[in-house]
């Protein structure tokens, strides 16, 4: 039999919508209210959506040179600036270098070259066009001869370049809105067409269901598809379930692995979905949308950003008001807990990044380790102070979590996805940013669930680690560990913890437990983040998600960022007993759940 808790209690703070009136449409930003995700009945994502795409106007252009355009706002919705259609002054076009801003008359110019992307940085107020997936299309990418040979195509050739690329905008109060709800979605990482069944039973299935994040959209941060880049029409797909425009950023899977130059290993990648990095605005929030993963090197690739892409970034944040909160998303993490003594899993320009940012509120999002992290300013650990020099994290930072958690391991559930508990034994699932101004409460929803489950319970027992050692190095095939809620006397006098995986716990949080009517009992933080390095092993691990995974297969959570114990007395009388576990997380937001534990005779 395994551990299970039941969750009891949850109390979480109910925020209003806001109703706006934009070009006779009534737009309304949901909040996250109480109950099942916060899902306003009624509301018809299809009914409003903005759908169109950029007006490429046929050339060629007489001066090969120079990039040019309007963009403009597209009151009938048909992609084509007409008669009694402005242009929208000051709004920031790229080239993926320099960054220019709209005249009055909405108009743009920018150096071209043989092979680059310009694009169109959203302004808070308005919306991009999205297509029928409701991907959003914001971009266009000039490559006159089309990819070098790839296996899955790579880009068509562009020609030479045509004379406009006009970037049509429609007025929007969701993004406008001070208040967004910023959906992030990490390492969706379909294999084959079975993987993208589960993440259609799973992840998508509840994005379905929900629209508090219409305006702000979907960030799917990098390993869209797990090298095979045939399944792209498949993650088209998967998308067209959800409601709110999705946004896409490439990973270590998502690469042209036949590419022999850095100049096309994302070239498949920009064919389907999106360009390599980006930015674009909500509220009173900037979103910059970063490549960092760096191929072909030596190993295959690494964490880094490449001069070109740093260039544009300081001009990028240049052209932002100071006011503004700047969310930085990238696939593999600035920095990361899970992989924090490798170079190869972080970024190599650390530094240079947190210089471009200095002075500003930031808040860092990233993939990539199949874990979730809720990591806060202040922050420190070993490794990133041996590799990057870094002593403390300069602003918080959150590892996002994978919708294919890990891998898509373990037993399949009669839901139609297996368990694949991620490396830190939380739960698949997404991350959602409710902002409001520059104020931001991250929540986890778990795949399935429902906000209120945030955290599992178990017990270490001597037995439990005794088990561990012995089967550590058979993933996937080790026996089930016996009666793991029973504790014997010998258990408690070799002590055994009450563990508490609080799955978004950070420094600000505080979990506190108490044992049938005694008094409350601080538990404590394995993992301290005050400079140490991880702290590894059975006594550090999520038991609960252990047994899963070293029975049914998968990663084993031998470490976490966000687990805390109590000790059990040793002098608990025999008998039934329920331990009631408080976690209060950074924002003051409460959740308990119980778990019925018997100690033997």
């Amino acid at each position: 039999m395994r551990p299970t808790a039941r969750r009891t209690a949850v109390t979480s703070i109910a925020v209003a919508a806001t109703t706006l009136c934009v070009s006779g449409l009534v737009l309304a930003p949901t909040a996250h209210a109480e109950g099942r995700h916060g899902d306003r009945p009624g509301h018809s994502w299809d009914r409003t959506a903005y759908r169109g795409d950029v007006h490429v106007v046929p050339g060629p252009d007489e001066d090969q040179g120079v990039v040019d355009g309007t963009v403009f706002d597209d009151r009938n919705r048909n992609s084509r600036q007409d008669r009694g259609e402005r242009g929208v002054p000051g709004v920031v076009v790229s080239n993926g270098l320099e960054v220019t801003r709209t005249d009055r008359h909405g108009r743009y110019s920018l150096p071209a070259t043989d092979n680059f992307t310009v694009f169109v940085t959203q302004p808070a107020g308005y919306q991009v066009p999205v297509d029928d997936d409701n991907v959003a299309r914001f971009f266009y990418h000039h490559l006159p001869a089309g990819s070098p040979p790839l296996r899955y195509g790579g880009l068509a050739p562009t020609g030479e370049l045509p004379d406009q690329v006009n970037f049509p905008l429609v007025r929007s109060g969701l993004t406008a809105s001070h208040e967004q709800h910023c959906l992030i979605g990490g390492d969706i990482q379909t294999y084959d067409r079975t993987e993208v069944e589960y993440a259609r039973a799973g992840a998508f299935a509840d994005l379905a269901e929900r629209t508090d994040y219409t305006g702000c959209g979907a960030l799917f941060v990098g390993d869209v598809v797990g090298d095979d880049l045939s399944l792209y029409p498949h993650t088209r797909e998967l998308v067209r379930m959800i409601n709110g425009p999705a946004r896409f950023l490439p990973g270590n899977h998502d690469l042209d692995f036949d590419a022999t130059d850095s100049a096309h290993t994302f070239d498949t990648f920009k064919a389907h979905l999106a360009p390599e990095y980006y930015s674009y605005d909500v509220g009173k929030v900037h979103v910059v949308a970063l490549n960092t993963v760096e191929y072909p090197v030596p190993g295959g690739y690494t964490g880094a950003l490449d001069a070109r892409q740093l260039e544009w970034l300081r001009n990028d944040i240049a052209a932002v008001p100071r006011d503004r909160l700047v969310v930085v998303a990238a696939h593999i993490p600035l920095l990361d807990f899970a992989d924090s003594d490798s170079a190869k899993h972080q970024v190599a320009q650390v530094r240079e990044v947190v210089e471009i940012l200095e002075g500003r509120e930031v808040l860092s999002l990233g993939g990539h380790t199949h874990s979730i992290e809720n990591l806060e300013k202040g922050d420190s650990l070993a490794g990133w102070k041996n590799l990057f020099g870094i002593d403390a994290l300069p602003f918080d930072h959150i590892t996002v979590g994978a919708i294919s958690g890990d891998w898509y391991s373990g037993a399949v559930q009669p839901e139609g996805y297996p368990t694949a508990l991620q490396r830190d034994g939380g739960k698949p699932g997404v991350l959602t940013l409710d902002i409001r101004g520059r104020h931001v409460r991250e929540r986890f929803t778990v795949r399935g669930g429902d906000d209120a489950e945030q955290m599992a319970l178990g017990l270490n027992t001597p037995r439990y680690r005794e088990w561990f050692a012995a089967h550590r190095g058979a993933v996937g095939s080790a026996p089930e560990l016996t009666d793991p809620l029973v504790v014997s006397r010998a258990d408690l006098q070799g002590t055994t913890w009450l563990t508490t995986n609080f799955w978004m716990g950070s420094t600000g949080a505080k979990v506190v437990a108490r044992i049938d009517r005694g008094r409350p009992v601080s538990a404590v933080r394995t993992q301290p983040m005050r400079g140490e390095g991880q702290l590894v092993g059975a006594e550090y691990s999520d038991p609960v998600a252990v047994q899963q995974q070293l029975v049914h297969g998968g990663s084993v959570a031998d470490r976490t960022s966000h687990l805390w114990r109590l000790e059990l007395p040793k002098d608990l009388a025999a008998g039934e007993h329920t331990a009631t576990v408080t976690a209060t997380d950074a924002h003051g937001r409460r959740y308990t759940d119980t778990l019925t534990f018997t100690v033997s005779g």
